[in-house]
């Protein structure tokens, strides 16, 4: 009995032996793209959510188009693995018996992805696509190793994934089509690494993993070639780890609800497409999720103004969540990629709807209105902020949508320099676009795109070495590649169409937009950058405002309207004093820096607060 007991004893310190090689190995060797940390050593900490009694969708004319919209393929491949990998893939938890899927609706909620119970064949959150074949640079299809050789096929996030919002109030679960999502990006891509090197170093998991991929019984020989195609996921991995490496004293953690989209993009099109490693820059500028209901209207988008064309604003964001480009084999047809530009066209026009005017109203992706759910509005005082919101608010943010005079605004008009309507009525929303030096908010978003310069091979043939500027014109090139490349090619006439009628405009202003505020209750947190937990505290002097708060709490705040934002645990500590945290500015005070209106007493902040609620 003691013999049999020492070689069992033996035999699990053999295995422990094994597991803590595979995890030296993962820690000092291996570097998928998304490894960017492992806390605790090897573990990635989540928060836990209870679960909600009721899920309610908000009604904001969309019901029709929501399904689609949610899993529509834009030609992503963001996670550089096929679908079929993805859901093989097990949960970057130590065992040497199998543990929860990766895909696992739940695991992937307490990263902010929200469950879609209307498509389980499909098996993937909001935001998730599967689209077709998954094709490296050249369009060379990955195959399974088992005959007859099928394609695999590629999965990527939409739109939908940074675009679909949520909160909690008393158990019941709130979810906001166009509203600011509420992911963590940055843990889920740290989770996927580890995941695909547990699955190589794990004692037994690759087995498993096999066995899911490829079908029973794999052979030696596909599980060698299976594993040669992880090898060179892996190795490619390493090298973009090492570039976050390199810019990572410059980088600003993101957390739940952010990220720095721009900065990303430049990095997915012109160091990783490019193969240009010194194009590579720090994700220094991390923006809160924009709310995208009417943008499909305003003269431009992106927080400082910078993109004009719908086309380009949605193709250049393909484009950063890994829809394949070629720009360096010629012979494999430079400016070619999988970006499936119709589908881009139907999303845009399903957001948009018709022409909008006073007796329409915006017809396409509604804001919200203030649920039944949450505590009801005070009339009068929010009566009273109406006053203040027309004294206070209204110069910058225009009057409420609801109203006459919004409507009748001569900032809604034709592009600069056109004077032809494309159709009868024809006319977008020229908003407002203040100066950092005047709104005195965090400048990093801003400035850091205007300093941004790329290294550009000659025979891409881009004009400009500035970063707006060359993307957009990579960006347009690609798309006139596949208008050229239709059968027949995509004529004059629909071009304008699916560019939306306006013109390749690209601008790196240091000044941020002033939108309308209708839905604004259902978008925290607050300030580009999202350093403001709730609309109180915005409107509260800066020394009122938390100098540091936790984002990833569910809960809504309909007092101050926001999230709560006590210690919430695993989640996101977000520090005011980084730059590009930084709560400053938009403030009402006895001041002159940032400073754009008077010092509100508390009554006052209250009640623009509750007219808030109204719009």
């Amino acid at each position: 009995m003691v013999g049999k007991r020492n070689s069992i004893v033996g035999a699990l310190a053999l295995l422990f032996s094994v597991v803590v090689a595979a995890l030296v190995v993962i820690a000092g060797v291996v570097g998928y793209p998304y490894v960017a940390k492992a806390y605790d050593g090897i573990k990635v900490k989540l928060p836990e959510y209870p679960t909600a009694q009721k899920t309610r969708w908000l009604d904001q004319n969309w019901t029709d188009k929501r399904e689609w919209v949610h899993h529509a393929d834009q030609g992503t491949a963001t996670f550089h693995i096929p679908y079929e990998w993805f859901m093989a893939l097990e949960q970057p938890e130590i065992s040497l018996t199998s543990v929860g899927l990766l895909s696992d609706p739940a695991y992937l909620d307490r990263f902010g992805f929200i469950p879609d119970p209307a498509d389980p064949k499909l098996g993937l959150p909001v935001g998730m696509a599967r689209g077709k074949a998954m094709v490296d640079a050249t369009a060379k299809p990955w195959k399974n190793p088992r005959a007859p050789y099928n394609d695999m096929t590629r999965i990527g996030l939409t739109c939908a994934a940074c675009h679909t919002g949520r909160f909690t109030y008393q158990g019941t679960e709130l979810l906001v089509d166009g509203g600011p999502a509420l992911t963590d990006l940055g843990k889920f891509r740290t989770a996927l690494g580890l995941s695909l090197a547990f699955t190589r170093f794990v004692p037994f998991r690759f087995d498993r993993f096999a066995e899911k991929v490829i079908g029973a019984n794999p052979s030696e020989v596909e599980k060698s070639q299976l594993l040669a195609q992880l090898d060179k996921i892996l190795a490619q991995g390493k090298g973009l780890a090492d570039l976050d490496t390199m810019v990572a004293p410059q980088s600003v953690v993101e957390g739940f609800g952010r990220l720095d989209a721009l900065n990303r993009i430049g990095n997915e099109v012109f160091a990783v497409d490019l193969k240009i490693p010194a194009n590579y820059a720090a994700t220094s500028a991390p923006v809160h999720f924009p709310r995208i209901w009417d943008s499909s209207w305003f003269d431009w988008v992106q927080y400082n103004a910078s993109i004009e064309q719908p086309m380009v604003r949605n193709a250049g964001e393909a484009m950063g969540v890994s829809a394949m480009i070629n720009l360096t084999d010629a012979k494999g047809g430079l400016f070619n990629s999988g970006i499936e530009l119709m589908n881009l066209d139907r999303i845009e026009k399903s957001l948009a709807g018709k022409q909008p005017n006073e007796s329409t109203g915006f017809t396409g992706l509604n804001s919200p209105q203030w649920p039944s759910e949450l505590p009801p509005v005070d009339k009068t005082l929010a009566g009273q902020g109406g006053a203040l919101y027309k004294e206070l608010c209204q110069g910058c943010h225009l009057p409420p949508v609801s109203s006459a005079e919004f409507w009748k605004s001569d900032r809604w008009s034709l592009p600069d320099g056109r004077k032809d309507e494309h159709y009868p009525g024809e006319r977008y929303l020229r908003l407002t676009v203040v100066p950092i030096t005047r709104i005195g908010t965090d400048p990093a978003q801003a400035q850091d795109m205007a300093d941004r310069k790329v290294t550009i091979p000659r025979e891409l043939d881009i004009a400009s070495d500035s970063f707006g500027l060359a993307l957009g014109e990579v960006t347009a090139k690609t798309i006139t590649h596949w208008y050229d490349g239709q059968t027949p090619p995509v004529g004059p006439e629909q071009r304008d169409e699916l560019d939306g009628y306006r013109d390749n405009g690209i601008q790196a202003p240091l000044a941020y937009k002033a939108r309308p505020l209708n839905g604004i209750w259902a978008t925290p947190p607050y300030l580009h950058n999202g350093s403001v937990p709730n609309l109180y505290a915005l409107l509260s002097p800066i020394g009122e405002r938390p100098a540091k708060f936790y984002l990833g709490n569910r809960e809504y705040d309909p007092v101050n309207v926001g999230y709560r934002t006590d210690r919430l645990e695993n989640g996101f500590e977000l520090d005011t004093q980084i730059r590009g945290n930084h709560n400053t500015g938009h403030e009402f005070n006895n001041g002159k820096d940032g400073v754009i209106g008077r010092l509100l007493t508390p009554g006052e902040r209250k009640a623009l607060v509750e007219f808030l609620k109204t719009q």
